[in-house]
């Protein structure tokens, strides 16, 4: 597939670094200097230009795209850019945007502004943080088979009650399974007795309620619904869909904001949370308003630098658990060590989410682990899939290296898969894989 992404910042960046084994890739930009560095440092055509222009597009190669992403810095820009791409021809094209208002207007005109898919940073920044909010100790999470799979990835710290035990002994759930390892720069697919270390990044699938079972067994933070208080800093609109997406879950959070008018707006808007007026760098606001008793506290406010401050403030005055906003993905392992407990980059999530759109042409869905080192895929089960009548214990010998079945559904039913469990037609199977064999196990699954 030939696709051509135009924007070769870290969205674009990262989204060509997902796609270019598989498919043919053109980025454009109008900076020389990344034009250069993505040229030396990723096997893609890199253009320079305005790819807003018809005749950018051309020298791209637009009459034999398959695919066009816009993934600049500017809203309008991204979407001039699908606008321009259907007039020479008739790509499927994804917009980036940060304004929620331009995605409610796309969602009700099917095709607007010439943009087929679109995501939306900010709202997809604040879904990320409300699910990770969701399961104590989690840095991604996300749900397959319709809910009744769920897969989440925890860092083991040297206190938690696993480190130094085997897989066998750390696995106490039924529904339960322990799919990989990211150890430093490895991978690894564990066994019974495989050791678990301190600093490990484990990977599990299961049921809903073993993998927050396993959660709980790690950390003694609340779940979100046993969670009381939680509290959003800053009226970003990152904050501000953070704040409404907890009220749909039926929670009451309390969302401080310093500026005036902005904190009136966002009291207006959210009935159910309780906007405070006031400079959250404050301790002795911190302390006076009881925000050390919060079960969460989410930074969302419009500079890095603040959002450590304030986790590292909250965890001064003894909060459980921070969940920081960092704009700039270099920051994010540097924060995480120093003060915030799960780091969310925007950019990072939306690149990820588009390349996951691009995945999903070919399974029922996707999510990307560790800025695409491994993937969780949800495939049904055809008569053509290598897994189809087999038993999984065959049907993996048959795998290269770096293949996990994690978890299969059967009639609304969770399946735990052992080496004897056969694989029947219609089956939907969670399986995770390591990038570098992606397009090989999906070839045959």
């Amino acid at each position: 597939m030939r696709i051509i992404i135009v924007g070769a910042g870290e969205v674009g960046s990262n989204i060509a670094a997902g796609l270019a084994d598989d498919h043919d890739v053109v980025v454009v930009d109008s900076d020389s200097e990344r034009v250069e560095s993505i040229t030396y440092s990723l096997d893609v055509l890199a253009i320079e230009g305005d790819g807003t222009t018809r005749s950018t597009l051309e020298e791209a190669g637009i009459e034999d795209a398959d695919m066009v992403i816009a993934s600049t810095d500017g809203d309008e820009t991204n979407i001039v850019v699908c606008g321009a791409a259907k007039t020479v021809d008739d790509p499927f094209t994804i917009a980036r945007v940060k304004n929620t208002t331009l995605l409610r207007t796309w969602e009700q005109a099917d095709g607007a502004f010439g943009v087929d898919f679109m995501v939306c940073t900010n709202l997809h920044t604040a879904e990320t943080i409300v699910k990770i909010a969701g399961l104590p100790g989690a840095h991604d999470v996300d749900t397959f088979a319709d809910g009744l799979v769920q897969m989440a990835e925890f860092e083991v710290d040297p206190e938690s009650p696993i480190a130094g035990e085997t897989v066998s002994e750390a696995d106490r759930y039924e529904s339960l399974t322990f799919a990989a390892i990211f150890r430093d720069d490895d991978v690894v697919i564990p066994t019974g007795e495989t050791v678990i270390e301190p600093d490990d990044a484990i990977v599990v699938i299961g049921s809903s309620e073993s993998v927050r079972g396993f959660a709980s067994s790690l950390t003694p933070a609340p779940t979100l619904e046993d969670a009381n208080e939680i509290v959003i800093v800053g009226g970003s609109e990152i904050g501000y869909q953070t704040a409404r997406l907890f009220e749909e879950e039926g929670l009451s959070p309390r969302l401080i904001e310093e500026d005036h008018e902005r904190a009136r707006e966002l009291a207006e808007c959210l009935p159910e949370t309780l906007v405070l007026e006031s400079d959250a760098t404050d301790i002795d606001f911190l302390v006076r308003e009881h925000i050390d008793e919060s079960d969460i506290v989410v930074a969302a406010l419009d500079s890095d630098e603040k959002n450590l401050l304030v986790s590292l403030l909250a965890k001064r005055i003894g909060v459980e658990r921070t969940v920081g906003v960092v704009e700039y993905g270099e920051y994010v392992d540097l924060f995480e060590t120093v003060g915030i407990d799960v780091a969310v980059n925007p950019r990072l999530v939306t690149s990820e989410e588009i390349t996951r759109y691009t995945r999903e042409q070919r399974t029922e869905n996707v999510a990307m682990l560790e800025s695409d080192r491994a993937e969780v895929l949800e495939f049904e089960i055809d008569h053509d899939s290598l897994l189809f009548g087999n038993r999984i214990r065959d049907a993996i010998s048959k795998l290269p290296d770096g293949v996990v079945i994690g978890a299969i559904t059967r009639d609304g039913e969770l399946i735990t898969p052992r080496g004897e469990t056969t694989v029947e037609l219609g089956d939907h199977v969670v399986v995770f894989v390591e990038t570098e064999v992606l397009s090989e196990v999906a070839a045959e699954l």
